[in-house]
C-alpha cells in the first residue's frame, strides 16, 4: 500500500484559541473514490474514526461536518485503491471548503 504525504497550503485565517464550532464542506472533486476520512490534532499521532463509516465520496460527492473545533489538525484520505494521502496541518477556521482535486492525490503521490 502506497503512502501519500502532502503539505497542506491552507491560507485561511487566524484561528482563535478558543474551542470555536467550525463547519467544513469536504469535496471529492478526484477521478478516485474517497472511502475513508480521518481527522487528528496536529499535536497527536491517534486518527480517531473513519467519519466515512461505511459510506463513499465518488466524484462530485460532498460530506459536511458540522461542529468541528477550530484549530489545526492533519487530516488522512484513503482511496477506492487503499492508497492514503495525508494533509498536514491544516487550519480549520469558521466555514470552511476543502475541494480535494486530482492534483491534490497526484502531489500526495509524488512526494512519496
Amino acid at each position: 500500500m502506497k503512502m501519500w504525504r502532502f503539505l497542506a497550503a491552507a491560507a485561511v485565517s487566524y484561528a482563535p484559541t478558543l474551542a470555536v464550532a467550525a463547519n467544513v464542506d469536504f469535496v471529492n472533486q478526484s477521478a478516485w473514490e474517497i472511502h475513508e476520512v480521518y481527522f487528528s490534532p496536529a499535536s497527536q499521532a491517534n486518527w480517531g474514526d473513519d467519519y466515512l463509516d461505511t459510506d463513499v465520496l465518488e466524484k462530485g460527492d460532498s460530506l459536511t461536518l458540522s461542529d468541528v473545533e477550530a484549530g489545526t489538525w492533519d487530516v488522512m484520505i484513503v482511496d477506492e485503491d487503499g492508497d492514503k494521502c495525508v494533509l498536514e496541518d491544516v487550519v480549520i477556521s469558521g466555514s470552511d471548503r476543502w475541494v480535494i482535486s486530482d492534483k491534490d492525490l497526484l502531489a500526495c503521490q509524488a512526494a512519496s
